[in-house]
């Protein structure tokens, strides 16, 4: 059942936070920010939150309870989880936790094609990274210090991320620092030769 069902970061709020109780779009993505569930939900484009509603409404997830409407504000539909909704959002809890999925991140895929620059290039660049790296350690540290009234049960994203990007500068500076030593290295020439001795043809023409 839960295979012909796709999952993303942002249908598993939606049915977390319909689970609470009712809500409309508009309160979901407020509670997303207030929360501080947007360090690892991408809510800044509301229609990806309306596409994903509307999507999970199609597939019996969620269904709209009512309409409401005020003065100042458009007619707005609060939605509710049914219980297929509430059986898909434990079993996608439970397979998210335990498993290990293949993701498609940019910042390997670039790494997976440094010969691309000079190593100069890419030292320069990685070190550029560190920094960005290191301040968003401290915006990190500096919400983790101030949301310590917070049990850390509600923190625990935070320290993820946290424990993500300082595994990250230090295997960035280790890579800026094996550069700069020449133990990583690389020129054109070295690399039409890697390219020729690995070649798919080439070894196709010995045989």
């Amino acid at each position: 059942m839960t295979m012909a069902i796709k999952r993303s970061p942002i249908a598993l709020a939606v049915l977390a936070m319909l689970m609470e109780e009712p809500l409309h779009p508009y309160r979901m993505q407020r509670l997303i920010k207030e929360r501080g569930k947007a360090e690892v939900i991408n809510v800044t484009q509301r229609a990806s939150l309306y596409q994903t509603i509307q999507r999970l409404e199609r597939e019996g997830l969620i269904t709209a309870q009512k309409t409401v409407r005020d003065d100042k504000r458009p007619e707005r539909t609060v939605y509710e989880i049914s219980a297929k909704g509430r059986e898909i959002s434990l079993e996608w809890m439970r397979t998210i936790l335990s498993t290990l999925t293949q993701e498609y991140p940019e910042f390997p895929a670039a790494i997976s094609f440094l010969p691309l620059l000079t190593p100069d290039d890419v030292a320069r660049q990685l070190k550029l990274r560190a920094k960005a790296l290191e301040a968003e350690l401290h915006r990190i540290d500096e919400v983790l210090q101030e949301a310590q009234v917070v049990p850390r049960l509600f923190l625990l994203e935070m320290e993820y991320l946290r424990a993500l990007h300082a595994a990250e500068l230090s295997w960035v500076n280790g890579i800026v620092g094996d550069l700069g030593a020449q133990r990583i290295a690389w020129t054109e020439e070295w690399l039409r030769q890697i390219a020729a001795k690995f070649s798919t043809d080439a070894k196709l023409d010995q045989e």
